[in-house]
């Protein structure tokens, strides 16, 4: 088996919060309309990886708390769905082009996280939510910028 990854993947919270998640249990991570973020879930994402919950959009926006992938990589029905603001009419049930993953909650964060707290820590410069343009809603992070970041957020 291989090991577990880790992630961040980017909510806006007034659609969907660590809140929202911690009292749902679980969720599907649908409406992902980038192919290398769908890519990322696709091939990469296995059950067990850890996910650092982000809430962007926000004031101040930062990681909220940590998720966990439940579920692999299975068609986002939400492009099936014309009345859903994700439907993609080019995508079909016989040959989806677009992915979602399960996620579970693990923990919601002391405190929040915020991206200037990230930008300012001294070990985090290459994390990928800090570089310019960046704007992928689901990215790849380093074990120790994963463990970093939880501490951070440990502290009340």
């Amino acid at each position: 088996m291989a090991s577990a990854r880790y992630w961040l993947m980017k909510s806006e919270p007034e659609s969907y919060s660590i809140d929202d998640l911690k009292r749902d249990g679980k969720t599907h991570w649908d409406g992902v309309r980038n192919y290398q973020a769908r890519n990322f879930m696709r091939d990469d994402m296995q059950v067990g990886d850890l996910v650092l919950f982000y809430h962007s959009n926000a004031e101040p926006p930062g990681v909220a708390g940590i998720a966990q992938v439940s579920k692999k990589a299975y068609p986002d029905f939400s492009a099936f769905d014309p009345k859903d603001k994700h439907y993609d009419p080019k995508s079909s049930k016989a040959n989806p082009t677009w992915m979602m993953v399960d996620l579970e909650f693990v923990e919601k964060f002391l405190r929040l996280v915020s991206l200037q707290e990230l930008r300012d820590h001294p070990k985090l410069g290459t994390l990928l939510v800090l570089k310019r343009a960046q704007r992928l809603s689901i990215q790849p992070v380093e074990k120790a910028h994963f463990e970093i970041i939880r501490k951070m957020g440990k502290k009340g």
